[in-house]
């Protein structure tokens, strides 16, 4: 196996001076030294090859630097390239066995040695091009986060909007440069730091948060069935205890694709993707209202990469998967369930081993799954909800209307 041409560096604001004497030999003999403008320039003493600072795009460079296939070639990465660096990228191009990664220090390990954090009970997450709203469903009290700023800007702004949530209690630790000679350290509460007056850190900064809820904020609860009030909806939603027999029907797994057929609010696919990070969920709807509201809901619980697409179904479905979307590895169809080839449509694009899940209200949908239970096998299971509510100056449970759920794996049955 011939010896990789591509070594990928971490270098930290100490510069050259932290890198050991076997990686500084490197990047002095590299005949391309790729990197952000920042790290070339800690770098530069021992550079004596060209230099390539990203461009925008940033896919131009990749294209520049892998002209360089078979010649001594150094990356300069921030940290660990592999965490939420470049190297995860440049593997994108790459097969291992041609490129040989040398990390220093990451950010993350630097502020959890600096605060005394055991670095496995925290979580890690990045501002850098993404929504602050993706860090929500993290928020959850007595919790510690590491997330990484987009720039100086970043720790203001990111405390206003955990001030308008309800965690402006919680401490904000704002560490800037660390490593280096310039490093700055900040401590204050959250409702500090969203202040006009809060302290403006070095452009390469990250947050160490300690979450401190207060009474009315919004946390997301990590059981499945969340309260219908953190939904916007007109009505169309899959209440809380259905919710979440639903979910469990459908379980969940890390990874899998979700196509929800009728997302009126987007609440199941929204649940589905809390149950990990990796889920993703498409959200089938005809309502363009609704799918804003959808859009919205993803966004204000923390899952903003739920994707919603404009259509009918059953007409949409084999569309989608001409158009290159992911194949679903669970259907859920909450609506709609009685409209002519819903159920075949939907058992068609279902791949091998995918789940089914149908939730029938009327009679003419329950006898839509009733008949697709004939046909291709699984569980039919009535469920009935019975809520307190006021009668006058008394009180009785009031039933809500029964839903059917049929739940079915593409195994359980012949292909119809």
């Amino acid at each position: 196996m011939n010896a990789p041409w591509l070594h990928v560096i971490g270098i930290g604001e100490d510069g050259v001076e932290g890198l050991p004497a076997a990686t500084r030999a490197l990047i002095a003999g590299a005949e391309l030294v790729a990197g952000g403008a920042r790290h070339l320039a800690l770098a530069a003493p021992l550079v004596t090859g060209r230099t390539l600072a990203w461009p925008h795009p940033f896919a131009d460079g990749v294209r520049e630097l892998l002209g360089w296939r078979g010649r001594p070639a150094c990356v300069l990465a921030s940290g660990d390239p592999f965490l939420f660096g470049v190297g995860a990228t440049l593997r994108r191009y790459l097969p291992m066995e041609e490129m040989l990664c040398l990390p220093a220090p990451s950010a993350m390990a630097r502020a959890c040695n600096l605060l005394g954090w055991a670095e496995q009970d925290v979580s890690l997450h990045s501002l850098c091009g993404r929504p602050m709203e993706a860090v929500a469903p993290a928020l959850q009290p007595g919790g510690r986060l590491v997330v990484l700023s987009a720039d100086e800007g970043t720790p203001q702004a990111f405390a206003r909007w955990l001030l308008g949530r309800g965690f402006g209690a919680s401490v904000m630790h704002v560490l800037g440069a660390l490593g280096g000679p310039g490093q700055t350290r900040h401590t204050a509460t959250v409702a500090a730091m969203a202040g006009d007056d809060a302290p403006r850190p070095p452009r390469l900064n990250l947050m160490a948060l300690e979450i401190v809820a207060d009474r009315d904020a919004m946390v997301i609860p990590l059981a499945c069935g969340l309260p219908d009030a953190m939904f916007a909806h007109d009505g169309q939603i899959t209440k809380r205890e259905i919710r979440a027999a639903t979910l469990s029907a459908l379980a969940p797994r890390r990874g899998e694709t979700l196509w929800d057929i009728g997302g009126g609010s987007g609440s199941i696919g929204i649940e589905w993707m809390l149950r990990h990070p990796a889920n993703r969920a498409i959200a089938i709807e005809k309502s363009a209202t609704r799918g804003a509201r959808i859009a919205h809901n993803a966004l204000n619980l923390g899952v903003p990469a739920l994707r919603v697409v404009a259509g009918s179904a059953p007409d949409i479905l084999p569309r989608m998967l001409a158009d290159g979307l992911p194949p679903p590895d669970a259907i859920f169809i909450g609506g709609g369930i009685s409209n002519p080839g819903m159920l075949d449509a939907a058992w068609q694009v279902l791949p091998p081993h995918g789940r089914l899940v149908a939730n029938a209200v009327t009679l003419e949908s329950e006898a839509a799954v009733m008949a697709a239970h004939a046909k291709w096998g699984g569980t039919l299971t009535r469920m009935h909800v019975e809520r307190l509510e006021p009668i006058g100056r008394f009180h009785a449970f009031r039933p809500g209307m029964g839903v059917t759920t049929y739940a079915v794996r593409r195994a359980d049955g012949p292909r119809a």
